[in-house]
């Protein structure tokens, strides 16, 4: 697995894909471009934009979600990068 450098402020969409299953909330945080504390509030109130797991009193985001909020598909076939489909959805020809 991958490393991940845990004081960058700004995490690629391949930092996010190492991820595991489930990563902390400030991982997601950082992912999702949001504070640490607004994160933990939203964590608490039931609002964060992915789904939440408590596990005791630690909190758990579903990675699988933080990519689907994040836009990101992912490759299949012969793709070796992943794309964000708002960029695919771009590129492709006007239907008349």
């Amino acid at each position: 697995m991958a490393h991940l450098d845990t004081t960058a402020t700004h995490m690629t969409i391949a930092d996010v894909m190492a991820l595991p299953a489930t990563t902390d909330v400030e991982t997601a945080a950082r992912a999702l471009g949001i504070g640490r504390t607004v994160a933990y509030q939203l964590a608490r109130h039931r609002a964060f934009p992915c789904k939440v797991i408590r596990v005791g009193r630690a909190y758990r985001v579903v990675v699988a979600d933080l990519l689907r909020v994040l836009d990101v598909t992912l490759p299949t076939g012969d793709a070796k990068e992943p794309s964000m489909s708002s960029l695919d959805a771009s590129a492709a020809p006007d239907a008349d």
